[in-house]
């Protein structure tokens, strides 16, 4: 029998992201899944209001922490991984083509890809569909690029954590302009996660909040995703969902905090190393997107 799991949401509002505690009643263990690292970009401070949200929760609650999982690079906000593995333990977890996004991205922030191939930051990598526990919870992840070639959902007991793949159903499906993202691809990711049970909860990354809506919102189900999706409910056929994305993506700006957030969230979350005068920093790409 599926072990009904329990979920606890977090939400930053500035960066509209929502994060997630998932546990196993019994055992007690859980799993934290796409944390927030608070971050002002006008003054380059960093805070841990939000994660230390979680570790309170997670005290209260009696809870250990077996695994801090990614579903991606965010290029929205930066992971407070290393932050909550220090206060809680468990493992730091994503998917092994993350060396795909390294490799892309070494070359824009000028980084020597030895670093990566030498000195891995995640703690695990998942293969493909690679099965896992939380506790006598069982889990597995499945593929999902398109967004990214690194994105992975979680299915965890009864519930899917679907990352930026998929949002509500009135806001769509996740921009496919990043490097090595591809609108084809993330239609197959797709048909996936509607080939889950039709009663799967189904939790997103992110809300937007459409004018259509004026609560924010962050759990609907497969069923519900697979009739009603704006841009991909059943009977719309993948050439027309390719040119939709890819019109909708050539009028999007570039997310605010790409350039901070990608070079700290694909070293799973380490922050630059401080220099001789006690200072970390930054890197920016001056004019490289022009």
């Amino acid at each position: 029998m599926t072990i009904q799991a329990q979920v606890q949401h977090f939400f930053d509002e500035a960066t509209n992201t929502y994060s997630y505690v998932v546990s196993d009643p019994a055992s007690k263990q859980c799993a934290i899944i796409d944390s927030v690292l608070n971050y002002d970009p006008a003054s380059a401070t960093t805070s841990t209001t939000g994660a230390d949200e979680m570790i309170a929760y997670i005290r209260i609650q009696g809870l250990t922490v077996q695994w801090i999982l990614e579903t991606h690079v965010h290029a929205d906000h930066m992971t407070a991984s290393q932050y909550l593995k220090e206060k809680l333990g468990g493992q730091i977890a994503m998917s092994q083509k993350i060396a795909l996004v390294q490799e892309v991205f070494s070359a824009v922030y000028h980084i020597d890809m030895k670093y990566f191939n030498s000195h891995q930051s995640f703690d695990y990598l998942f293969d493909d569909h690679e099965k896992f526990m939380i506790g006598d919870m069982q889990a597995y992840n499945i593929p999902t690029p398109g967004h990214t070639p690194a994105c992975l959902s979680y299915v965890i007991g009864d519930v899917v954590f679907v990352g930026d793949t998929l949002f509500m159903p009135d806001y769509g499906t996740a921009r496919c302009d990043f490097p090595k993202g591809s609108a084809e691809v993330l239609y197959d990711s797709v048909q996936k996660l509607f080939a889950l049970p039709d009663e799967m909860r189904m939790f997103m990354c992110h809300d937007y909040l459409p004018a259509t809506r004026h609560e924010y919102n962050f759990q609907t189900d497969v069923k519900t995703q697979k009739n009603h999706n704006i841009h991909i409910h059943h009977g719309i056929e993948k050439q027309d969902f390719v040119l939709m994305r890819q019109k909708r993506d050539a009028t999007l700006a570039m997310p605010k905090l790409i350039l901070p957030s990608i070079q700290v969230n694909m070293d799973a979350g380490r922050l630059p190393e401080p220099e001789a005068n006690g200072v970390r920093y930054l890197k920016l790409p001056l004019n490289f997107f022009k």
